[in-house]
């Protein structure tokens, strides 16, 4: 294991670095839960053996992909920010960074890493107490055959340092979202699990606070 440090705004960001970890969402969130870690904090990991996805989904990757776990208390969250949609937040902000470096990776709602119509990668949150934990795996070097990897050539360590520098700056709700509306149409011909099914988006309503109208519902996106 060992420590990067970075700095923002004056702040010291550690993140502690491992060759492999079962899961790092776990090995936070367990840590956080003994009372061993505060936010703010880092971890990643250059293997994961166990990882966790969205819907109970496994997400296991090697060497040379992104797996890091992050916590922030909501105070360092900007105030506007709706907690439902925090992963489309995050979500969001990673996919700036990675625009920003040439990358033509988009979202699809609400925590998903798509280059054209295949996945690259996903963000999931859990709410600790006061702390917010953010997780994402996103294949930088290797995929499944069903998978993509992302488009330009970035290391892990660096997606991760640069994504808790954005997190500090607290960018607000209205900015992130007012730039994830404009390239929601992508997800039109894509599909969701809504209550064990899957349902269509073509006809799914945006809300301003992240949430879907969807078959009479309004479906938030945290989990």
């Amino acid at each position: 294991m060992h420590l990067i440090i970075s700095e923002a705004k004056g702040l010291a960001l550690a993140i502690s670095w491992f060759d492999e970890l079962p899961s790092t969402h776990q090995y936070l969130i367990d840590g956080l839960k003994l009372g061993t870690f505060e936010a703010p904090l880092g971890i990643g990991a250059d293997r994961q053996t166990d990882g966790i996805g969205s819907r109970g989904n496994r997400w296991i990757g090697g060497d040379g992909n992104l797996f890091f776990s992050f916590c922030v208390e909501e105070k360092h969250l900007p105030k506007d920010l709706p907690l439902a949609s925090i992963s489309i937040y995050f979500s969001a902000l990673v996919k700036e960074l990675l625009a920003n470096k040439g990358s033509m990776v988009w979202l699809k709602w609400p925590n998903d890493f798509y280059l054209g119509d295949k996945k690259i990668g996903g963000m999931i949150t859990t709410k600790i107490g006061i702390n917010i934990v953010g997780s994402i795996g996103l294949n930088l070097s290797t995929s499944p055959q069903e998978y993509d990897i992302l488009d330009i050539q970035i290391k892990p360590q660096e997606v991760a340092t640069q994504l808790l520098k954005m997190i500090k700056k607290k960018i607000s709700w209205k900015k992130v979202f007012s730039k994830y509306k404009i390239e929601f149409a992508h997800n039109r011909k894509f599909s969701f699990h809504l209550d064990g099914k899957l349902v269509s988006l073509a006809d799914a309503i945006l809300c301003d606070d992240g949430s879907l109208e969807l078959e009479n519902k309004k479906v938030y996106s945290l989990r």
